[in-house]
């Protein structure tokens, strides 16, 4: 892209659009923004600017002419967009080509030109008189309120082709006949495709989720598939107890986790089901902490593979796939929120006519400042979005050396009580209760926005609050204002503290999950092969999986990693020679 006049740089407004436009893909389709090849068509030169300028702070490419491309952004006339989309129809089968009408007041994209279309998942068309592998997304209109699980599902399996090759492996190796898999995490299509996968591969799977992370029709949808389920989104806590316990009572050999919730409660409850488990996997920074304290305590009955740790899941979920999910799910809230309790952020849409079906007119917006708490890799990945949306970020974090790294990364550190003092939007990235502290509360700006990207329970010191006397008054979808006795007005506190990634939108991008249920089926793997073997304690997962699920990604996405260098012949039998040459030849 040419350089740009810097004195002709797209106003807060037009940055405004962009970042709702972006958003409102992401909400339709939920795929990832990050990594994608994408091309802008037609428009205003300074709108094309904001949206190159945003798409490229959150990790997209803008393609080379000579490129296809992930993502088509069409802007200009309709004339102009129809062209460009068939031009870049000429693609080979399963590269998915995702064209999304960005018009900004009017459609860029004429859907009849294309013949039949329908409906590949609410807000995402199918175009199959094109391709296949073509679909539209409109961000001038609002997603259909339509549950659509089964489709939902057949788009989020389209867009796992890492899982899908890793499940195919184990099935044709007959690994998994016989075997007994729980799987308890949110119960969303991503999920449900993992599921499934497991169950075509020859395990035989049962599947819980809390009820916060419940999809009824997604759970529906697999028990019309023959999965039993346990998981109720209206179930009190004690059902919740009772579910859980009952999928323990169908004695899996492995377990798949998510927050340790249940593999803690079957060393509480079900000891008597430990010996006869191979073992179970944890995917989160949360769940591995109590794990590690059982194990060095000598009370882990089992072994548990960190997947969490395995760089394919931390690096890429936790970073990107929380960053984009939490901020863009946040500012969505923000923007459901009526004029007289909507702060000002720079995400939430601007005053400028638009397409949307429903919601009314946003109120101007300027350059807002965030907090992050935590710069671990979901703290760094919150903080990478905040800033390319247009927010001025500061970092909290107690460890020291993670405090310098956010500040070479250019972003301000100060202590957490300090830092919420001016700041308009607050996110806790710790996983740690207490995170955003009654002192933290107290000491945020009146309106700020307090939300928590992924999350433990207590990590907004709800109850502390409260036994304190503040009262919560609810002002839009989970959103709640927080307010001490003798103040007049306090924070907004969304989804009481909750994981807002899931409980307010569909989880982390499928891409994403992609890679991490592909670490997941590794350490099944890992399970099936060596279960017996393994110490009963948390155990690092196996290299080669990363390196097995890296490359299958980077073929996915089009591309592919330098080959292993040749080694220096040796013999195997022999040492290297260790000594210097530095200063010429060794005696």
């Amino acid at each position: 892209m040419p350089r740009a006049d810097p004195t002709r740089r797209p106003d807060v407004a037009t940055r405004s659009w962009a970042s709702a436009a972006v958003r409102r893909f992401a909400a339709a389709t939920n795929l990832l923004v990050a990594a994608r090849r994408f091309r802008l068509v037609g428009g205003d030169p300074r709108d094309r600017r904001a949206l190159h300028e945003l798409l490229t702070a959150l990790g997209a490419r803008a393609a080379a002419d000579h490129e296809p491309v992930d993502q088509l952004w069409c802007l200009g006339e309709p004339d102009e967009g129809t062209a460009a989309v068939e031009r870049e129809a000429d693609r080979p089968r399963g590269a998915t080509l995702v064209v999304i009408d960005a018009g900004r007041h009017l459609p860029a994209v004429d859907e009849d030109a294309f013949g039949p279309v329908t409906f590949a998942r609410p807000g995402v068309l199918a175009v199959p008189m094109l391709s296949d592998d073509v679909f539209l997304v409109s961000t001038g209109r609002d997603p259909e309120d339509d549950p659509a699980a089964d489709a939902r599902l057949r788009w989020a399996r389209r867009s796992m082709p890492v899982s899908r090759a890793v499940a195919g492996e184990l099935r044709d190796g007959g690994l998994l006949r016989g075997t007994r898999i729980s799987v308890a995490m949110v119960l969303e299509p991503k999920t449900a495709v993992l599921s499934l996968l497991l169950r075509d591969a020859g395990a035989e799977v049962v599947v819980y989720a809390h009820a916060d992370e419940t999809d009824d029709a997604v759970a529906d949808a697999l028990r019309r598939a023959g999965l039993p389920v346990f998981a109720e989104s209206t179930a009190t806590l004690a059902r919740q107890k009772e579910l859980a316990l009952a999928m323990l009572d169908t004695r899996p050999h492995i377990l798949l986790d998510d927050g340790a919730h249940l593999i803690r409660l079957a060393h509480q409850e079900r000891q008597d089901l430990l010996p006869t488990m191979l073992g179970a996997a944890e995917e989160t920074t949360s769940g591995l902490r109590p794990l590690r304290v059982m194990a060095s305590r000598g009370d882990l009955g089992i072994p548990v593979v960190a997947v969490n740790d395995a760089r394919t899941k931390t690096f890429f979920d936790n970073r990107y796939g929380t960053g984009q999910s939490t901020v863009f799910a946040v500012l969505d809230l923000v923007d459901g929120l009526t004029s007289g309790a909507r702060p000002e952020l720079p995400g939430p849409t601007p005053p400028v006519p638009d397409r949307r079906a429903s919601g009314g007119p946003a109120v101007p917006v300027g350059r807002g400042s965030a907090v992050v708490a935590g710069f671990g890799h979901v703290g760094e990945g919150v903080a990478l979005v905040l800033r390319a949306l247009g927010f001025s970020v500061t970092v909290a974090e107690t460890d020291p050396v993670r405090a310098l790294q956010a500040l070479f990364a250019g972003y301000s550190v100060a202590p957490l009580v300090d830092a919420v003092r001016e700041a308009e939007l607050v996110m806790s990235a710790t996983g740690v209760p207490d995170t955003i502290s009654l002192d933290v509360l107290r000491a945020c700006a009146p309106d700020a926005v307090v939300a928590v990207a992924g999350g433990v329970d207590q990590e907004v010191a709800l109850d502390a609050a409260l036994a304190a006397g503040a009262t919560m008054s609810t002002v839009g979808r989970k959103a709640e204002r927080l307010t001490f006795p003798g103040a007049a007005s306090g924070p907004l506190v969304l989804d009481r503290g909750g994981c807002i990634n899931i409980t307010a939108a569909e989880g982390n991008p499928v891409e994403i999950m992609d890679l991490s249920f592909a670490a997941q089926l590794g350490a099944v793997r890992m399970l099936l092969e060596h279960g017996d073997e393994l110490e009963r304690a948390v155990v690092p997962i196996d290299p080669a999986v990363d390196e097995a699920t890296a490359r299958a990604a980077l073929a996915a996405f089009g591309t592919q990693a330098e080959p292993p260098g040749r080694v220096a012949s040796q013999p195997a039998d022999r040492e290297p020679d260790v000594r210097t040459s530095r200063f010429g030849d060794p005696a």
